[in-house]
């Protein structure tokens, strides 16, 4: 048989298998080309398109040409090529890998083929979070090396790659409301297991949270319009609320979830704020199962050791602030946290800005206040 009839006999005989387990996944098959690439050593896909080497194909059963033809197909749908930004390529590509293979394991009839990377603790995050964690536990380029590389650099043709990434994205909003469409049409209106984090990190209107602390911060007459953050090394900003100062309670979890580099940079951040915005009065409070301070934050102050390494409890906080926070008209509190402890019963009296790390508690399983993942956006 000729080797291209057979190729394309093998892909339609997948296609047809999945659109009768997981149509969903089927639907979005049917959004990327399939073509044969001698010189990759399994498949791959550059985000648009899906590449198979022959030799590969032909070693692989039934039920693996499945679970790798859904894998490069996830990979294209949920972006994960331009979503790497300026991020370690291979230390990105492991990251995708780990919830890919979560969710291709979680489909009935699916069989990884032997030495697909899983991590059953790690797969149920966004791939953001997989790539800030692994980054934690020290990954390093040789171990990345251990594992194939899929991700391929995006199409650009010679055009602007903002231009390419808008079309791709484009292109792929469209693929995943069509089968959307699909599977609530066949009666299916629920999403493939695995699903739900993934598309999460797709939402346009998601802020990078240093935006969000900024917008959550500063919020003046008129609430950021025309403001440029350069203007803050000539002491410049935004006129101040309107009558009195705004008084920030801050607390960061010390229970041992928080790292080094995450404390840093939320508190270089929050002392950003503080130069911008002088009607700003920040007291800091470091929480595990006790709340130690406060500490009174300023612009360019030393920030004091973090205190504690016990359980955490959120409660303490809130019950510390609570007085001043019923006295002072104007106040937010923030909390940084994995979001794993107890809740106080009731909400405060006053706005909540929940501060997540990577890989913590889901944003809507919060009680209360406004939640915003701790994630770097790649440069």
């Amino acid at each position: 048989m000729n080797p291209t009839t057979d190729f394309e006999r093998r892909i339609s005989g997948s296609l047809l298998r999945l659109r009768s387990r997981a149509p969903f996944f089927a639907a979005l098959a049917l959004f990327a080309r399939v073509l044969l690439r001698d010189d990759l050593p399994t498949a791959a896909t550059d985000g648009r398109d899906i590449f198979w080497n022959p030799e590969f194909l032909d070693s692989l059963s039934r039920d693996e040409l499945d679970a790798v033809m859904l894998h490069e197909v996830l990979h294209a749908a949920l972006l994960h090529v331009p979503r790497r930004g300026a991020r370690n390529p291979r230390l990105w590509n492991v990251a995708a890998d780990i919830v890919v293979n979560g969710i291709v394991a979680a489909q009935k009839g699916m069989a990884l083929p032997a030495g697909a990377l899983r991590d059953k603790k790690l797969e149920g995050f966004s791939v953001e979070e997989v790539y800030e964690l692994l980054q934690k536990d020290g990954w390093s380029d040789e171990d990345c090396l251990l594992t194939i590389f899929d991700l391929l650099e995006m199409p650009t043709d010679g055009a602007d790659t903002a231009g390419v990434r808008a079309a791709l994205e484009a292109h792929w909003r469209n693929a995943r409301a069509q089968a959307g469409t699909l599977v609530r049409t066949l009666g299916r209106g629920t999403l493939p297991a695995g699903m739900e984090r993934e598309l999460g990190a797709l939402e346009p209107a998601k802020l990078d949270w240093r935006a969000h602390l900024w917008r959550y911060l500063a919020r003046t007459p008129v609430d950021f319009e025309g403001f440029d953050r350069r203007f803050i090394g000539r002491g410049l900003y935004l006129e101040a609320l309107e009558g009195e100062s705004l008084r920030v309670f801050v607390g960061i979890d010390t229970s041992g979830s928080i790292g080094d580099r995450e404390m840093k940079g939320f508190l270089s951040e929050v002392q950003g704020i503080l130069r911008a915005y002088p009607h700003l009065v920040c007291d800091l409070f470091y929480v595990d199962a006790e709340a130690h301070g406060p500490y009174r934050l300023h612009p360019s102050g030393e920030t004091p050791r973090p205190v504690g390494g016990g359980g955490t409890d959120f409660r303490p906080f809130f019950d510390a602030v609570a007085p001043a926070l019923e006295e002072h008209g104007e106040s937010v509190c923030i909390y940084l946290t994995d979001g794993y402890g107890a809740f106080p019963e009731r909400a405060p009296a006053a706005p909540v800005l929940w501060v997540v790390t990577a890989g913590g508690l889901g944003l809507d399983e919060f009680p209360f206040g406004e939640t915003v993942r701790l994630i770097d956006a790649p440069q």
